[in-house]
């Protein structure tokens, strides 16, 4: 399964540079236009998209072994879920587990990676994606991963998100003394940027 956009992506990655972002996601995530959004925001980081259409919790793990352990990333940034919605419902502990997989083949390479995990889009208020969510979200603070909430629908526009952004860069506040960039930056750019 997936093995042509494995094939893809282990020819890309002998492009890539070692360390950066990675996104793990799904068939939303696959789209994500990162060359406009990394100019529009400014993003100097490599980040690189190794999301696939339908990925589920399930085979997120091997996905990770398989295309992109290689790459060695400071950060990785999950966001899966969304192909298991509909079997989600009395499965609940197969996901947490294969969650737990995946979070796990992420620390087995490298122990520090960053690991970021990001809620599924709610904006009608579903009580499985609610669910769901949770779930995630009790993953990421048992499994002390960071977790970003994108469920409920943003006000700001992508282009009053653009020009605050720029405001906080140019004085200091998003990089101050060199840290890491602040990741709900890049969670609410790359997945909150049509809302």
């Amino acid at each position: 399964m997936y093995e042509n956009e494995i094939t893809k992506f282990k020819s890309l990655n002998q492009l890539a540079a070692s360390g950066g972002i990675v996104i793990l996601g799904g068939s939303e995530d696959v789209s994500i236009p990162l060359a406009e959004l990394k100019q529009a925001f400014s993003v100097s980081d490599n980040i690189y998209n190794r999301s696939i259409a339908g990925l589920k919790a399930a085979d997120a793990a091997n996905v990770y072994y398989e295309c992109i352990a290689e790459l060695c990333p400071d950060t990785v940034i999950l966001h899966i879920g969304e192909a298991d919605l509909p079997g989600f419902s009395g499965n609940e502990a197969a996901f947490e587990k294969d969650c737990r997989a995946l979070i796990n083949a992420v620390r087995c390479k490298n122990k520090h990676t960053r690991i970021v995990i990001v809620s599924l889009k709610n904006h009608d208020n579903h009580s499985v994606t609610a669910k769901l969510n949770k779930s995630l979200e009790y993953i990421a603070d048992s499994e002390k991963c960071e977790f970003e909430d994108i469920s409920v629908k943003r006000v700001q526009s992508a282009k009053e998100s653009r020009e605050i952004t720029a405001f906080l860069y140019d004085i200091g506040f998003l990089r101050p003394l060199n840290i890491k960039r602040p990741v709900n930056n890049l969670v609410r750019t790359f997945f909150c940027y049509g809302a």
